[in-house]
């Protein structure tokens, strides 16, 4: 079809004491015109034509910022919002994760669908809480040691091979590595508190590396290459167990 044609700001009115702004599909092409926000704290441009972040150094108190399906090449910019707890720029077409190092408060970052090959430029965000990368072309689990708060980890679809550098990740409860190229569970030593685990769709043989992940409620190993349900007679506060139901099932 026709690519769309972007919107003029100026038949846009913005009001000066919203604290909440949302611009779901406007056929925004350029950030601009916003610094007369002065009071937002939520501001959504999803499903614009944006292909550049820009000119919001002047929105102090923002607290989220919502980007999600637009053409965006870069992170870049984001400097001055040292107050923002929330970024979402999934749907876009970024490349590399870049341009955060100033938003030492980020609590939530949402980078889904896009074509980032590596985890990086993420160690001063010790405050992080929820990390979301999935659908992506990454190859490897790194840089991530300094993100010693996250509570949620998801990297499904992706091109992993092997579950590491995990290991100071203590407070994580849900981590999520469907549809990569995992091949065994292993790693997981020091994530005590995991209580989601979902595994689906790799090619992982044996049930196993659990042994100190007591606290599991949910573990979702369906459509991987196991023969033999085994090793999880220790996880007692398993509540939902997902499997691939084949032929037959060894159970030990």
């Amino acid at each position: 079809g026709e690519a769309e044609t972007p919107v003029d700001m100026e038949t846009i009115s913005l009001d000066p004491e919203a604290e909440d702004v949302d611009l779901n599909h406007f056929r925004i092409g350029k950030i601009e015109g916003f610094e007369v926000l002065r009071k937002v704290k939520t501001l959504c441009l999803r499903q614009n034509l944006v292909k550049r972040i820009e000119n919001l150094e002047q929105l102090q108190t923002l607290r989220e910022l919502d980007l999600y399906d637009n053409q965006i090449r870069k992170i870049e910019n984001l400097e001055a919002l040292a107050e923002l707890e929330v970024l979402d720029i999934s749907f876009n077409v970024l490349r590399q994760i870049e341009g955060l190092d100033r938003l030492t408060q980020l609590k939530k970052l949402f980078l889904v669908n896009n074509k980032i090959g590596k985890i990086e430029n993420l160690s001063n965000l010790q405050q992080l809480q929820m990390l979301e990368l999935g659908s992506n072309r990454i190859r490897a689990i790194e840089n991530i040691d300094t993100l010693t708060n996250l509570d949620s980890l998801f990297l499904g679809k992706n091109k992993i091979t092997k579950l590491q550098n995990l290991d100071a990740l203590t407070n994580l409860s849900v981590l999520s590595i469907q549809s990569n190229r995992l091949t065994k569970i292993e790693g997981l030593q020091t994530l005590v508190n995991l209580r989601e685990l979902y595994l689906s769709h790799n090619g992982i043989e044996v049930i196993e590396g659990l042994e100190n992940n007591n606290k599991l409620t949910m573990l979702d190993i369906a459509a991987n290459r196991i023969k033999k349900i085994e090793n999880i007679s220790h996880l007692t506060e398993l509540q939902e167990f997902w499997v691939s139901t084949q032929k037959k099932w060894d159970v030990a």
